[in-house]
């Protein structure tokens, strides 16, 4: 082999290498989760009296 038919072989070596020769870097699974609430808050819902069937019914 002469110099000539191995440059193309290494050139092409070095950009692989220089593209996928180190892995990416590590990602933490907390940065991978978007947390968002289901549905928005209704506050008819926190409005419940518990006692309220005490006066409903019993009085």
């Amino acid at each position: 082999m002469t110099r000539e038919e191995t440059t193309p072989t290494d050139a092409a070596e070095a950009l692989r290498h220089a593209r996928f020769g180190a892995l990416p870097e590590r990602i933490r699974p907390e940065d991978t989760v978007e947390e968002k609430p289901a549905t928005l808050p209704d506050p008819a819902n926190d409005a419940y009296n518990p006692d309220e069937w005490l006066i409903r019914y019993c009085l």
